[in-house]
């Protein structure tokens, strides 16, 4: 059974590691958007902050421990960037949806 697990970790690897550093990027964007909407900001505003703390810390994690690409940082991370911007964009309009429109809790909307 343990040689089954070991073969199945090192044939999906990446897959593996992506995920996690995924559910951590994640999570931090959630902490950090709710420790600042508790401390009193404006809901869009902190979606803002905590997404780019949560795209900074998936590009990161996933260019030291999970690709190990070293070369072309610069055009790695404005590509990788773009992506989480549109996805940035699609959050906060839903986050707008839920709050604004729905009155939602913005934590639960999150």
């Amino acid at each position: 059974m343990k040689d089954i697990i070991l073969k199945l970790f090192h044939k999906f690897r990446q897959l593996i590691l992506y995920a996690i550093i995924g559910g951590i990027s994640a999570g931090l964007d959630f902490v950090v958007f709710t420790l600042l909407c508790k401390a009193g900001m404006i809901v869009i505003a902190a979606n803002i902050i905590s997404i780019h703390c949560g795209i900074f810390c998936s590009f990161v994690l996933n260019r030291y421990f999970n690709f190990k690409v070293k070369d072309r940082a610069l055009i790695r991370f404005l590509s990788f960037y773009v992506v989480g911007l549109i996805g940035l964009v699609f959050s906060t309009f839903l986050l707008w949806l839920m709050v604004e429109n729905w009155l939602w809790n913005e934590i639960y909307a999150k």
